[in-house]
């Protein structure tokens, strides 16, 4: 694992929101210097998922109609809810729930690499919040499938964070919340 103290996040950016009625939707979108392939693995596996993402998967999230229980990670209460995959067309679309928010990813081969775009819903007060919270999970994803892990950060222990107060005040001015 690659020292956590050198990582720095960059600015904000790449991110969007938009309303329909009284339902918000986070759009999030990085470019990753990797093959579609190796993000959906990354994006499916639980084991890679515990390197990176907000949540533990018990089984792949890979396969249309498999039932996963996903463990919110750093709750001060364990939160789990279980989801059923509604589409898997690897390695470009992944949709299911997660504590009954929608997350749609779609996998873009990009300049040799992948573009990743992940819509979620979100409750309006943790835009910002949220945003910077998928920053620094992508830039951990980032750094796996570089080979050098710096370690999942993620809920409480992100808030405390270096840059993660830095990201939530530079989105929050960007998307205007």
């Amino acid at each position: 694992m690659t020292d956590r103290g050198q990582y720095t996040p960059g600015p904000a950016g790449g991110v969007q929101v938009r309303k329909d009625g009284e339902k918000w939707t986070l759009v999030l979108v990085r470019e990753l210097r990797h093959s579609p392939e190796k993000v959906w693995q990354a994006l499916t596996d639980p084991a890679q998922l515990r390197e990176w993402a907000p949540f533990d998967a018990d089984r792949s999230l890979g396969t249309v109609g498999t039932t996963v229980k996903l463990t919110t990670v750093g709750a001060p209460t364990p939160h789990v809810t279980e989801t059923t995959v509604t589409r898997a067309d690897a390695p470009t679309v992944l949709e299911y729930k997660w504590g009954g928010f929608d997350m749609r990813w779609k996998l873009e081969a990009f300049g040799g690499g992948t573009r990743l775009t992940l819509w979620t819903n979100i409750d309006r007060r943790f835009i910002s919040m949220g945003a910077a919270g998928w920053h620094i999970c992508f830039d951990v994803l980032d750094h796996l499938l570089r080979g050098t892990p710096i370690g999942r950060i993620v809920g409480p222990d992100a808030m405390k964070f270096g840059g993660w107060q830095r990201l939530h005040a530079e989105y929050a001015k960007q998307l205007g919340v």
